[in-house]
């Protein structure tokens, strides 16, 4: 009875090695994917050149509190005002496609994860979320906006910084034409 049951689960184990990256990159896709592109749409300027002319609400998203402090003039920022949101959007765009097509997906769920502090972050401070909205961890309430939820993404995105994309990848396919090119063996 011991024996079935390790047979058991050395064959789960084998299936989730394959399964469970590219289950969590279905899991981003389905939950978060659309989530971060529309919000990069938000701060895109008007024009061909949009993203390098970002909205009045980009700027309002990430500097809150300077955009207050400044009358809510968005021309009294300075270039490095600039370059962080052109960058963030850039990253709202680029980070959840690798993820989704499993291209750099270890070091783009990475940087994915540190968007989501960066994020966490403006939100808590220069947003002012309430504390029912920050949320703890252990009160019977898993809805809170930022512990609670945004625990989950990041284990999520964590999972594809250890573990990659798994086998259904782009990053799969180019591993596999570079081993045609090497002389590592091939694993059975």
């Amino acid at each position: 009875m011991i024996a079935l049951y390790y047979r058991l689960t050395d064959l789960l184990e084998r299936l989730g090695d394959w399964l469970m990256p590219t289950l969590a990159r279905l899991v981003f896709a389905g939950v978060l994917f659309t989530y971060y592109w529309n919000s990069a749409t938000t701060k895109l300027g008007d024009g061909f050149f949009g993203l390098f002319n970002p909205s009045f609400g980009a700027y309002a998203q990430i500097f809150p509190k300077t955009m207050e402090a400044l009358g809510y003039d968005a021309s009294l920022l300075g270039f490095h005002h600039w370059a962080i949101v052109v960058s963030g959007t850039i990253a709202e765009f680029v980070l959840p496609v690798l993820i989704v097509i499993g291209l750099a997906t270890r070091p783009a769920a990475l940087a994915m994860i540190g968007f989501v502090v960066v994020q966490s972050l403006v939100d808590i401070n220069g947003h002012g979320l309430a504390a029912a909205d920050i949320g703890t961890w252990f009160d019977k309430n898993p809805s809170a906006l930022i512990v609670d939820q945004r625990a989950f993404w990041v284990f999520t995105l964590g999972y594809l910084v250890l573990r990659g994309a798994g086998p259904i990848s782009v990053d799969a396919i180019v591993r596999q034409s570079s081993r045609a090119f090497t002389s590592e063996p091939q694993p059975r």
